[in-house]
């Protein structure tokens, strides 16, 4: 088991309610919960399917050298990189400014 946190933005509200069946809710749109691997990847695939137009990233605790991992679902101006093996988040470059 290992700590899940899980953030949305602008997603349905059929996938915020699922999330809530497995994780607290503690503001709109965060989600935090200690599930296992398994649960874990079946909680992605509902992100997968149910997300739409909406974005999500979910970081849970790990035994690397950061002591988490992450990944992402939808646009955004957050693009995560792979620094020698290190996980750190990019922006792209914000247009018509």
């Amino acid at each position: 088991m290992s700590m899940l946190v899980v953030v949305t933005e602008s997603v349905p509200f059929r996938l915020r309610g699922r999330l809530a069946v497995w994780l607290l809710e503690v503001r709109a749109g965060v989600y935090v919960g200690d599930v296992s691997r398994r649960v874990r990847e079946m909680i992605w695939e509902q992100v997968t399917e149910l997300a739409e137009q909406g974005n999500v990233v979910m970081a849970w605790a790990t035994n690397s050298e950061s002591g988490f991992e992450f990944q992402t679902y939808g646009q955004n101006r957050r693009m995560p990189v792979d620094l020698d093996g290190l996980r750190l988040v990019s922006f792209y470059p914000v247009e018509n400014q």
